[in-house]
């Protein structure tokens, strides 16, 4: 060991040193490096972040970089005051199928099969046993191919021709879709002479002979319902007679009854001699005097109601084996039926007009020297009824009787 070199302690100092010194510039270095790549990095990421938006816009144009300036609200415009009856929907372009049910029975199996079938013509072999048996088991079926617009069943019960045709075909123009027709006329009437355009063409039912004052009357009453119960989109029964006349046009009438949560059935109870002195004391237990009532024929019946009309086996044969002249059935049966069962169901009103001012079996009857613009508007707005809750003078909707030789100067008469 003494011969290696010693060196003398002010050079080792002094290396010492310049190391100290090369260690800090080159941490110092290494600093400026890393902030320029740093500073150099961040660069590049706000370049990419502020470029990617504007990318975006331009593939959609149409949306603005920047929301647009808000400008001053405009005035509401005055609006009308509502209508007190909504429009009814407009009629389908393609009208939908009028579908009734097809019970077949296996012999076999001894089994009935139920299904929905399209109903292409009014007339069937059906008993009215079967018909009625048909006609309430309709609402029964829940699921339906189709949506559903309301319509509503005119029923004519007449003897022969309707003398006012002309009008009704002009009340039901252009609004195909909304309603169903359907004729009862004696089984003997010649139906050839009705031109295959009109609105009445085919809607003639299977139909019996129907006399005055007896139990036929109602036979063919409920002969009409049952029929138009087949057709799921009827909703509304209106039973009208030959010497029947609308009061309004059918758009009135549509919404009128369509939005009505009631039916249109006159009822009251009549002490008199034409009243409870028509009641048979045999009716009883089945009906009391009590819940003895007289309405008007002419009803107007929502579907629900309609149902229980046809469905009923157990009043009905109690007025037909003791309601006679001068019991008149077809002014008690439904009267008394709907107040037993059924009273929260009508409105205990008729919509038809008849004017029984004068007396006697039948109503006035009206002729051509008396229609008149203000005799109508009469008619129409003359009373006061509640309709939906609310006091209204529009309380009549159809008016009987005229003559046929009213037709000309009603026809003048553009509301329809």
């Amino acid at each position: 060991m003494a011969n290696e070199l010693q060196l003398p302690l002010p050079w080792i100092s002094r290396l010492k040193n310049a190391y100290l010194q090369l260690n800090h510039v080159f941490h110092f270095l290494s600093f400026i490096v890393g902030l320029s790549l740093g500073i150099v990095v961040t660069s590049h990421i706000k370049s990419f972040s502020f470029a990617l938006p504007t990318s975006l816009h331009s593939i959609s144009p149409s949306t603005p970089s920047s929301p647009p300036p808000l400008q001053p609200p405009s005035p509401l415009p005055s609006q009308p005051p509502p209508p007190s009856l909504p429009p009814p929907p407009p009629p389908p372009t393609k009208l939908p199928p009028i579908l009734g049910l097809s019970v077949s029975i296996n012999n076999t199996s001894n089994e009935t099969d139920v299904s929905l079938t399209e109903q292409k013509s009014l007339m069937h072999s059906m008993s009215d046993e079967e018909l009625f048996w048909r006609a309430s088991m309709v609402p029964k079926v829940q699921e339906l191919p189709f949506k559903i617009v309301r319509k509503v069943a005119f029923m004519f019960l007449t003897h022969g021709p309707l003398p006012f045709r002309p009008l009704w075909e002009k009340f039901f123009e252009g609004h195909g879709g909304l309603y169903s027709i359907y004729l009862h006329q004696h089984p003997s009437f010649n139906e050839s002479v009705l031109p295959e355009t009109s609105v009445f063409y085919g809607r003639r039912i299977p139909s019996q002979a129907v006399l005055w004052g007896t139990s036929s009357m109602v036979d063919a009453e409920r002969r009409l319902l049952a029929n138009a119960l087949l057709d799921f989109s009827n909703q509304r029964f209106i039973l009208l007679s030959e010497s029947c006349i609308p009061l309004f046009n059918f758009t009135t009438i549509y919404n009128y009854l369509t939005e009505s949560n009631l039916s249109f059935l006159s009822m009251f109870d009549d002490r008199g001699k034409a009243g409870r002195g028509r009641y048979n004391r045999q009716m009883w237990p089945a009906i009391n005097i009590t819940d003895w009532r007289k309405g008007s024929q002419w009803f107007e019946l929502h579907r629900e109601l309609a149902v229980q009309v046809i469905s009923d086996r157990k009043f009905y044969p109690v007025f037909v084996e003791y309601c006679h002249p001068s019991c008149y059935m077809d002014e008690h049966y439904i009267p008394t039926l709907v107040n037993m069962c059924y009273v929260e169901m009508s409105s205990n009103r008729s919509i038809t007009w008849v004017d029984w001012s004068r007396g006697g079996a039948h109503p006035r009857r009206f002729g051509w020297v008396d229609i008149k613009e203000e005799f109508l508007n009469h008619i129409r707005y003359g009373s006061e009824c509640i309709y939906n809750g609310n006091t209204t003078n529009m309380c009549f909707l159809f008016a009987r009787k005229f003559h046929p030789n009213a037709l000309e100067p009603l026809l003048r008469l553009t509301w329809v």
